[in-house]
């Protein structure tokens, strides 16, 4: 993680100190009102094009959030926004109460405690799973020296407990890309959870799954909910309704509406662009 730097020209009473970044950062992240993440007034435009239009979003600490929305709605470029890719152009993101996303880089957020899956699951197909996992948390990420490298008990006993954890413990020495495409995104969120992120961003992760896999998904993100705070961005309404005790609608770049699955389902705003009658 990255170690903040007060910003002495910054207010000491303010709920939130202005900082920039050193080379690591102090252990354990400031959520002491209960928020991890703080999007406010989001805005960000492509040649003129408001991909975001003064979004507000904020995600509780251990909290399961799920993102529904028509197809250019945003959903793609807030995640860019929350992990550095995208820059917004106007607006508030904090990780946490001290972190401001806005002035970090990709690999700083990741080392804050940001993971991010994207749909398409990517994984090293030729190494096996258990080296997959054992590369996923190494720091120093050359391929070859970080499996050269020696494994501590605590590391091979949290790669066990991942292993368990994605129901993946009989394919440990399996080469990847022999996994069906279920299990690889199994195991691309193994990689996430090997790094210990507090805050998991997963686009469309039951996306070409089978029923049986789409229904361990949903166990398994329900159980990781309150260790860690999810962000799941999701087409599959069955999904959602599985998993989501909070929904937000996305359109036009905005918030449309949030609330319970019901709530949304039963809006007819939400009705008329997204879900349909």
């Amino acid at each position: 993680m990255l170690e903040p730097i007060l910003d002495p020209n910054k207010d000491a009473g303010s709920s939130r100190d202005a900082i920039s970044f050193g080379q690591r950062a102090e252990p354990g992240l400031n959520t002491r009102h209960g928020t991890i993440l703080t999007l406010e007034d989001i805005s960000v435009s492509f040649d003129g094009f408001k991909a975001l239009n003064n979004l507000n979003l904020y995600i509780g600490v251990g909290e399961l959030r799920c993102i529904i929305g028509p197809n250019g709605a945003g959903k793609t470029t807030m995640m860019d926004v929350i992990t550095g890719k995208t820059r917004p152009s106007e607006g508030q993101a904090w990780f946490g109460e001290t972190l401001d996303l806005r002035q970090m880089s990709e690999v700083q957020i990741a080392q804050a405690g940001i993971g991010r899956k994207f749909q398409k699951p990517t994984v090293f197909e030729a190494l096996s799973v258990f080296e997959n996992l054992e590369l996923a948390q190494k720091t120093d990420k050359s391929v070859w020296a970080s499996l050269r490298a020696k494994l501590t008990g605590e590391q091979k006993d949290r790669i066990g407990e991942v292993l368990n954890t994605i129901r993946l413990t009989g394919s440990a020495q399996r080469p990847a890309g022999l996994l069906s495409h279920g299990q690889k995104q199994f195991l691309e969120i193994g990689m996430l959870l090997v790094q210990d992120p507090q805050l998991l961003l997963l686009d469309e992760p039951v996306a070409g799954m089978t029923d049986a896999e789409t229904e361990f998904t949903a166990e398994l993100f329900k159980s990781l909910a309150g260790k860690h705070s999810l962000m799941v961005v999701e087409h599959d309404m069955g999904f959602v309704g599985s998993i989501a005790d909070h929904v937000t609608v996305l359109h036009q770049g905005s918030v449309l509406a949030e609330g319970s699955l019901e709530q949304v389902q039963a809006d007819e705003r939400v009705i008329e662009v997204y879900l349909g009658r």
